[in-house]
């Protein structure tokens, strides 16, 4: 197995999903390699998707981190340190979109760890199947899943009386 080929082929969608579980640049950072460590010791039995192993781990990997630390991922407080990637706003644009992304984060920061997986893998471009091994169902549940969540993000926002058009 060609662990430079994989880190190359992945790592920038595996920091970027980490990212957006987490809030947390250093976080992200940090399961990332420890997710490649975990590659190099403790390779996966089959290769035909170690994207979805690599991811899985991933989030694994941030889990027991979260546990270690006994605090929330995505905690208001951290979600802050989130860096914007688009091109330069005018002012104005920028504070609106601003409170948007804050907007989403907080609502998304709600969601089961199980339900943030599912929607941050399918915003990653995996497949279903992709997305169920990792989170350990079948792939025929993932559309369900995934509606229900977006469901449950609607009904957040509803709540929330904020809007994001």
């Amino acid at each position: 197995m060609d662990v430079e080929a994989l880190f190359n082929r992945h790592q920038a969608a595996l920091v970027r999903y980490l990212l957006r579980y987490t809030g947390d640049p250093d976080a992200a950072a940090d399961a990332a390699q420890e997710t490649y460590l975990t590659l190099i010791e403790r390779p996966p039995e089959r290769d035909d998707n170690v994207r979805a192993w690599l991811f899985s781990v991933a989030t694994n990997v941030v889990r027991q981190n979260r546990r270690k630390r006994h605090e929330a991922a995505l905690a208001p407080d951290e979600v802050e340190k989130i860096p914007a990637r688009d091109p330069a706003l005018d002012p104005l644009a920028a504070v609106e979109l601003d409170e948007k992304r804050k907007t989403v984060r907080r609502l998304v920061a709600k969601l089961s760890s199980k339900e943030r997986t599912i929607l941050l893998m399918r915003e990653e471009g995996f497949t279903h199947r992709e997305i169920a091994e990792t989170v350990g169902t079948t792939a025929k549940s993932i559309g369900t899943m995934i509606d229900r969540a977006l469901q449950k993000l609607a009904r957040y926002l509803e709540e929330s009386g904020e809007e994001l058009a």
